[in-house]
């Protein structure tokens, strides 16, 4: 799907600040086309080509007059005369909409950005003749009226204006229209249920929203901030977006400066309440919260396990046993390890690189010989789901383990280096050491090392993976693992 920026310069040759003024605008044609119950299209010259769509907005608050894709034709004299009237007069160019019971109102409002037009947006809407217009929709029409004229004068949107789309309150949320002091005017209907959400027990309609608004916000100093927004966007100045909390209610509040022809007329005010959403987002970052805090209690009690292993080993006098204990300590430690990742992590995902260097020191101190041999890492192994971390670190900790254990004489030095190559579909893990090779006859399937059947165990019940071990082509032996990175069916 092509977006604004590459229509843009695929049809025009404008400068980029003229691009970003569109990107604005488009930005805020959710807002226009709610407002002015129409569809909304930004069309540009593309000489030679002609007058070209390049964007499109369906109003939600109406049906559209407009249900196939407009973006890419081409404006013709017999269909859009009044595009191409507004790119040669650069007037707002507002079209005959003939007669009947239904009249479709068509209008073109040139796009300025430092005096020069740009675009040209299109509202086609379809309007019910035989009906008077109700308080809200008089409202609606009469502030898109005025920010389209401030759109073909170049003084909207602005910088400072712009809105997050994502969060950003829509007309259809809460709407009040104010006059120069400040007074309200209008509210719709779902903007008073926002405020009195808020603790108002009256009207809104003849007060001052500055002044009620204040009074609403208990915290001093976001009841001074609402207060100073609110009265600078009566003022003509512009500002973005601020979220009031007051008796229990969260809500977004957007105040628009409206100054048609350069004449301060007062300011429009989109309101939306997301009480809930606050609550839904708490309930889940306090969730988020007692996930790490499990996590950090696992880590510990792992460790309290390991220590106790490690102690039990120490007074053992079994040889064997102090090597199967010493074993288990790495085995518990590389788990304990992992869920200290996620106690520190926001999103249950684990950085294996880190947690595989802050492992390797353990395995090569546990190991019987393992001072004499070096291990290196070399690729990033990358970001895990927790579900599958714990799994791949023990397969990798194992085979670095049986590594430095299995493939080295006593005394002697040497290297084990872990290649990790990552595709967006497979991960390649490469365990290389320097040592004396397999045995003769060695089948991995066959062994009855405890260590390889964890691994082989855990790569394919758990990994969905494949594993060989094979002699390495300059000498020694190599563990060839391959994991697909998408979700493991089951």
């Amino acid at each position: 799907m092509s977006t604004l920026s590459s229509l843009l310069a695929a049809h025009t040759d404008l400068p980029g600040a003229a691009v970003d003024h569109l990107q604005r605008v488009v930005g805020e044609w959710q807002l226009l086309a709610d407002l002015s119950f129409a569809d909304v299209l930004m069309w540009v010259d593309a000489a030679p080509e002609g007058i070209v769509c390049v964007a499109q907005c369906r109003p939600t608050t109406a049906s559209t007059v407009l249900p196939e894709d407009a973006v890419g034709i081409v404006a013709s004299d017999d269909e859009h005369p009044y595009v191409r009237d507004a790119f040669r007069t650069g007037l707002i160019v507002t079209a005959d909409p003939g007669t009947g019971d239904t009249i479709t109102m068509r209008q073109a409002v040139p796009v300025r950005w430092h005096g020069e037009i740009v675009a040209v947006l299109s509202r086609d809407a379809a309007r019910v003749s035989r009906r008077t217009a109700s308080a809200l929709e008089t409202a609606y029409l009469e502030c898109a009226d005025d920010l389209y004229r401030m759109i073909s004068e170049g003084t909207f949107p602005t910088v400072e204006a712009r809105s997050d789309t994502k969060s950003s309150p829509r007309a259809g949320d809460g709407f009040i229209r104010l006059d120069r002091e400040g007074r309200v005017v209008y509210a719709s209907p779902n903007a008073l249920s926002a405020y009195h959400r808020m603790g108002l027990n009256s009207e809104l309609v003849g007060q001052n929203l500055v002044e009620t608004t204040r009074s609403l916000v208990t915290d001093p100093f976001e009841s001074r901030d609402v207060s100073d927004y609110l009265r600078g966007a009566v003022e003509g100045r512009f500002g973005q977006r601020m979220e009031v909390e007051a008796r229990g209610a969260t809500v977004l509040i957007r105040a628009l400066v409206l100054a048609p022809g350069g004449r301060l007329e007062g300011a429009a005010v989109v309101v939306r309440d997301v009480t809930e959403v606050k609550r839904r987002d708490r309930a889940l970052m306090s969730k988020d919260a007692t996930i790490r805090e499990i996590h950090h209690r696992v880590k510990n009690n792992l460790q309290t396990v390991a220590a106790l292993l490690r102690l039990q080993a120490r007074r053992t006098g079994n040889a064997e046993a102090q090597v199967a204990l010493g074993e288990a300590v790495r085995r518990v430690t590389s788990i304990a390890i992992v869920h200290e990742a996620l106690s520190m992590s926001v999103d249950e995902e684990v950085d294996l690189d880190d947690v595989f260097d802050r492992l390797i020191p353990i395995v090569v101190d546990v190991s019987a010989i393992g001072s004499q041999i070096r291990v290196v890492r070399e690729g990033d192994l990358g970001v895990f789901p927790a579900d599958r971390a714990t799994p791949l670190v023990m397969v990798l900790t194992e085979l670095v383990q049986n590594a430095v254990e299995h493939a080295f004489d006593p005394g002697a030095h040497g290297t084990v280096t872990v290649r990790a190559q990552r595709s967006a579909r497979v991960l390649d893990v490469v365990v290389h050491d320097e040592g004396k090779g397999l045995p003769a006859g060695f089948d991995l399937e066959d062994s009855d090392r405890l260590g390889l059947q964890i691994v082989r165990t855990l790569v394919a019940a758990e990994l969905g993976g494949a594993i060989e071990l094979t002699g390495g082509a300059s000498g020694g032996t190599e563990a060839r693992l391959r994991l697909p990175l998408g979700k493991v069916s089951t």
